[in-house]
């Protein structure tokens, strides 16, 4: 299970059953209903508590002292670190303080509703960008599809652009391939590299001239290549 909408600023309603699992909790800060809720097995919706939110500590200032019950759960949002800490009858614990899953029964970890989600289809409704990840330069240039989705590299020599690792079919994104200011380097491609014709590109060999290739990984040993070239 895992802690949901743990940022106060996120959640002000109560928690729509329908948009949980069965057993997931999720953390209400709206102050009229602040409370843990967790959806059962059976689809209903229950709050449990007592939950308190804010960065002074429930009943002491600073965290400790009394009037607390043992059991009562408290998001500090000190700092913009928010951290559950539990009362276990003498001081507030969290999870660098001894607090495990068995303590509260639950994995904390931070969650925020607006997290875009791998496994629905979603409206970006702000830009979204992809860093420009450099490739060390070498007579090989490795390239980890792990790492990012767009690349560049400025050749000092000819090089030649070794097959990628961690090929993902669907994965797509740019190289930018410069020259350096000396100009005439050329490219050699791995044989995953795929371009129209079965051809591979030349490049702009002008000092500090441009190409992009665009690619489309069809498959871990296919990867469709466009290439563009001499670019400012």
């Amino acid at each position: 299970m895992a802690i949901q909408n743990l940022r106060s600023s996120v959640a002000h309603k109560r928690p729509v059953a329908g948009s949980m699992s069965d057993g997931q909790i999720a953390l209400n800060s709206n102050a009229t209903s602040a409370g843990l809720f967790f959806k059962d097995a059976s689809g209903n919706l229950i709050k449990a508590g007592p939950v308190s939110v804010g960065t002074s500590a429930p009943n002491s200032s600073p965290a400790g002292s009394s009037g607390n019950s043992v059991g009562e759960i408290w998001l500090d949002t000190t700092g913009g670190n928010y951290v559950i800490k539990i009362w276990d009858g003498s001081a507030w614990r969290n999870e660098s303080g001894g607090l495990t899953s068995a303590d509260i029964g639950v994995t904390v970890q931070g969650y925020d509703a607006d997290t875009a989600k791998t496994d629905l289809a979603q409206t970006f409704t702000a830009g979204q960008r992809g860093e420009v990840t450099t490739l060390t330069d070498g007579a090989n240039i490795s390239v980890d599809l792990a790492a990012s989705n767009n690349f560049s590299a400025t050749l000092a020599g000819n090089r030649t652009l070794d097959n990628p690792t961690n090929i993902v079919a669907g994965q797509s994104g740019s190289i930018f391939i410069a020259q350096d200011g000396t100009g005439s380097r050329t490219l050699a491609y791995g044989t995953y590299y795929d371009f129209a014709g079965g051809t591979a590109p030349t490049l702009t060999t002008d000092a500090s001239a441009v190409d992009r290739i665009d690619y489309l990984v069809r498959s871990t040993t296919s990867i469709h290549c466009v290439f563009t070239a001499n670019y400012s």
